[in-house]
């Protein structure tokens, strides 16, 4: 069985998709992009736009009772490997110990221009 997660703290989503779902204390949040859910702008920059991702992350988190120690695999698509560098020292920030499983790919176009999305798993 599965539950839909959804939280106003962090960016409505833009097609026919939930910001997360749970299935079997697995919860599988949507890659997330650097809108800021309260102004629904996008900050300029890797730097600004990878914290505010990772802050949608942990709106999400929260929402579902989790933290950023639950999550065991992300893949970060990048506009933009030469982004990485700035992306890398922001999300480090968030996994200090014991950090998720990763991948990093470079994409050809992101939503709405953005310069970084980031996708979850998350467990209990």
């Amino acid at each position: 069985m599965k539950k839909v997660i959804n939280t106003e703290n962090a960016p409505k989503a833009i097609g026919p998709y939930s910001q997360a779902i749970e299935a079997n204390g697995m919860i599988f949040i949507s890659g997330q992009i650097p809108v800021n859910p309260a102004t629904g702008t996008v900050p300029e920059g890797i730097t600004e736009q990878t914290e505010q991702v990772m802050q949608n992350i942990k709106a999400i988190l929260q929402e579902a009772g989790l933290g950023f120690e639950n999550v065991v695999k992300s893949t970060c698509l990048l506009s933009d490997m030469a982004n990485f560098k700035a992306m890398n020292e922001v999300y480090g920030k968030y996994y200090s110990v014991e950090p998720p499983a990763r991948a990093a790919f470079a994409v050809r176009e992101l939503p709405l221009g953005v310069l970084v999305e980031i996708e979850s798993i998350a467990v209990r």
